[in-house]
């Protein structure tokens, strides 16, 4: 009997293991090291763990000064999978996490207005900073491709508005990623908009809030990620109530819709996340403890987990992948 396996068999049966195991497994043999290392492989692997596996939710944390990113399965359960370790990252304190997809992490160092996401026509994925000022004028944009390994100008000139550089929520939808612009008007009050970028097309948009948010002041309005194709808006009025909508059909302004209204408890309003898988919001009460609230019947669900410090933010699904093993990453400053 030969001792010979195909190929297409060897793929079948490393496509559904876990990436430590694969990564061990380099070392079995040269072919084997192949099969992993090779680009269609990657995106094979990638596919079945999306499809296949128990999604998990991002969080992260502040712990004694320090940044912790912890995984928990996105089910009834809601257990803590693991924490994510940063060994690369000496200055993790003065991290935010921004995005994942795909497997990887966005880290941002610094107060720069980020967009992370993924071109689907070229399979690359991109980092885009807007915002950036030279000699007290706005400049271009710059993107940076992984593929390409390099920062470029964007040509596209974005539309006349200023953003919130502490912004810690920039959802990528849709092949595009999105900010909260705003701009004075007529030296009374403010006009918002979402202001999106095309990763793909790398040109700039706009999509138009509901009329009661447009001239909110700059900190009032942060973005979200609403399942899996378009996005939602939260309203913080600390002195009144907080709201949150969701754009039930993406681009289509006339589909926006209030879906939840927090009044303060206990002098402290719970402080909204993000949407989980099944459509639930997920949210911080007072005393650090999570719950999952169901829109439907306005209904709470303690998960039995408390964050003894401040739980920054929730990064929504997250999956572990090679996409990085097959690339070589040496990035050369950009220069304005």
């Amino acid at each position: 009997m030969s001792d010979y396996i195909p190929v297409e068999v060897i793929v079948e049966i490393l496509k559904r293991l876990p990436v430590k195991s694969l990564l061990r497994f380099r070392s079995v043999c040269k072919s084997w090291n192949s099969v992993i290392c090779d680009p269609s492989f990657i995106s094979t692997h990638l596919q079945a763990s999306l499809s296949n596996n128990t999604p998990f939710l991002l969080l992260s944390y502040r712990r004694n000064g320090n940044e912790s990113f912890v995984l928990h399965y996105d089910n009834d359960g809601f257990e803590e999978f693991k924490q994510l370790q940063f060994p690369a990252f000496g200055c993790a304190s003065y991290s935010l996490l921004l995005g994942s997809f795909n497997g990887l992490i966005y880290l941002q160092f610094g107060r720069i207005n980020f967009g992370f996401g993924f071109d689907s026509i070229t399979n690359d994925y991109k980092l885009v900073i807007i915002g950036l000022e030279k000699d007290d004028a706005w400049i271009k944009p710059f993107l940076f491709s992984l593929n390409e390994n390099c920062w470029k100008r964007v040509n596209a000139i974005p539309p006349d508005y200023t953003f919130d550089p502490g912004e810690i929520s920039v959802p990528f939808v849709n092949g595009a990623v999105h900010w909260i612009g705003y701009q004075k008007r007529n030296n009374v009050g403010f006009t918002k908009v979402i202001l999106g970028f095309d990763l793909s097309a790398e040109e700039f948009f706009e999509i138009s809030l509901p009329e009661s948010l447009i001239g909110l002041g700059p900190m009032d309005l942060s973005t979200m990620k609403y399942g899996e194709s378009s996005i939602a808006v939260l309203k913080r009025d600390p002195g009144n109530e907080h709201e949150l909508w969701v754009m039930k059909e993406y681009g289509v302004v006339g589909s926006w819709t209030k879906v939840l209204t927090l009044t303060l408890h206990r002098q402290w309003f719970p402080n909204i996340l993000g949407f989980r898988k099944n459509g639930e919001v997920l949210v911080q009460l007072d005393y650090g403890k999570l719950a999952s609230l169901d829109l439907n019947c306005q209904q709470m669900e303690l998960h039995g987990v408390e964050v003894t410090t401040n739980l920054i933010s929730l990064e929504g699904s997250y999956v572990e992948s090679l996409v990085l093993l097959d690339k070589v990453i040496d990035v050369h400053y950009m220069s304005l």
